[in-house]
């Protein structure tokens, strides 16, 4: 009786005593350490950002303008921008990499998008270029950041250029797709003029869904792209 007494209080002693905690295995090797689970944010989700204003304007103005003036039957035949590309080349990028480093920073800060770095597919011996050597870099845009720099850009870029007497009508390649050349990236109110170290232009390609060139500039005039008037030539 005596030994089953003493091996009940034994018994009730170590429920009483409180479990000691299980150490965390550390990683062996080569395996990779445990992240801690991020903490949930407190509070009601966050709202969706608004659609771009662009696009709704095209939605609700633009589509049946065209769909009535080119007498398209079908909703899917209705032109549509799909991308914009921009493109800055540097020529002088393997012996001055920090203009490079600027340019990229610089394309960053207009578009809101990482910039991808152009390198050479190969080797010009005149030029000093092998391959592989950066050039240039370029951002493509689609989506509502593409609506968003369309806005930003007809509406405050655009008029910021010295002599502006509206776009070239003549480079569209054929192909419904529009390419325009600027000289100076200071147009755009990203840019802040006491940082720049270097003033260079860039390339901005529109591409459609036009397939003609006439379409695409009715497309891109409905959108508010300022194209030049011309006027027919005296006889």
């Amino acid at each position: 009786m005596a030994d089953t007494k003493e091996k009940q209080e034994k018994q009730e002693k170590q429920e009483k005593q409180p479990k000691p905690e299980k150490k965390e295995k550390k990683p062996g090797k080569g395996e990779a350490p445990k992240q801690a689970k991020p903490a949930e944010p407190e509070g009601p989700p966050a709202e969706p950002a608004p659609p771009p204003r662009l696009h709704a304007f095209y939605n609700q103005t633009v589509r049946p303008k065209l769909q009535q003036q080119f007498g398209y039957k079908n909703q899917h035949e209705i032109p549509k921008l799909v991308k914009i590309v921009l493109n800055v080349g540097m020529g002088d990028a393997p012996k001055n990499p920090k203009g490079l480093e600027a340019a990229t920073a610089e394309l960053a800060a207009i578009t809101g998008q990482r910039p991808v770095v152009n390198r050479a597919k190969k080797a010009i011996a005149n030029f000093n270029l092998r391959e592989g050597m950066p050039i240039g870099c370029s951002v493509t845009l689609r989506g509502p950041r593409m609506f968003e720099f369309f806005d930003r850009f007809v509406s405050v870029a655009v008029p910021r250029m010295r002599d502006f007497r509206g776009l070239p009508t003549k480079s569209f390649d054929g192909r419904g797709n529009y390419t325009l050349g600027i000289k100076e990236q200071m147009i755009f109110p990203e840019i802040e003029y006491d940082k720049v170290e270097r003033i260079h232009g860039m390339d901005i390609t529109f591409v459609t869904t036009a397939g003609r060139d006439d379409v695409a500039q009715a497309l891109l005039r409905e959108l508010g792209m300022p194209f030049r008037v011309e006027t027919a030539a005296a006889s």
